[in-house]
């Protein structure tokens, strides 16, 4: 590719928007026992405030060793593609079965510790198995989330309480056969009969099917949505205001 292509092609993507933003480093083996992770930063070198975390963990079709894998779908193929995110990134990955949230917790202590994080405003955000993920993981630890938002997952306890303290976001497709709606369903009837769903919103998104909740990654709204929220919200509410439509989801990609 000669350079005059080379430059073309390179403000072509600058004027687009697609160009990646962000700085991502991996980490491998320096959580011993634990998943090894990716770290994205926004570029800007000039701005060393703290900034809040994004924490994704990915589904079932991501896992294993080879930690390229987590960057096919989800928050950082979003950041590849040019998606600025004004936080930073954190990917771990899983290789194999349920999420454990204790080792989601060490990967999120590890970067609080090596990068200048903002601890009042951590997210997490998950699809499928990572939608598992998300909602034990905040109910484990749900003084250290400031919000959540679990796509087409569910909940591996029983009597999940520690959701009902975190603004948290519920969507599942009423046409996934790969995780049923019901999964989602028992979350949010689990926080309803208990009267402790004043920060739950959730959607049943009509006739779509799992592969089509992977859409709101690809959105800015959703990390408005999540970075909307902070530890330090007296009193805790969750963000009702920002809505996400059916035409925004279907133009994702473009």
């Amino acid at each position: 590719m000669n350079k005059y292509v080379f430059s073309l092609l390179l403000i072509v993507c600058q004027l687009s928007g697609f160009c990646s933003a962000s700085e991502i480093k991996t980490y491998k083996g320096v959580i011993s026992g634990g998943y090894d992770f990716y770290v994205s930063t926004p570029t800007t070198k000039s701005d060393t405030a703290a900034k809040p975390m994004v924490l994704f963990l990915h589904g079932a079709s991501l896992c294993g060793t080879n930690i390229e894998r987590v960057r096919r779908y989800g928050v950082l193929n979003a950041v590849d593609r040019g998606m600025r995110i004004p936080a930073i990134v954190v990917a771990p990955q899983n290789p194999g079965g349920a999420w454990r949230p204790s080792k989601v917790n060490d990967v999120m202590m590890w970067v609080e510790r090596n990068y200048s994080v903002d601890t009042s405003r951590v997210y997490v955000i998950g699809m499928s198995l990572g939608g598992y993920g998300t909602l034990d993981f905040v109910n484990a630890y749900p003084d250290k989330v400031a919000a959540a938002m679990a796509l087409c997952g569910g909940c591996s306890v029983k009597c999940p309480a520690g959701l009902s303290k975190v603004p948290l976001w519920v969507m599942h497709g009423t046409a996934d056969r790969a995780v049923a709606l019901s999964k989602s369903r028992e979350v949010v009837n689990y926080l309803k009969g208990s009267k402790a769903d004043s920060l739950l919103r959730y959607d049943w998104i009509s006739g779509a099917n799992h592969g089509y909740l992977a859409r709101f990654f690809y959105l800015k709204k959703t990390y408005d949505w999540l970075l909307a929220h902070s530890l330090n919200d007296t009193p805790r509410v969750v963000n009702r205001k920002i809505d996400i439509s059916r035409q925004e989801m279907n133009s994702a990609y473009r």
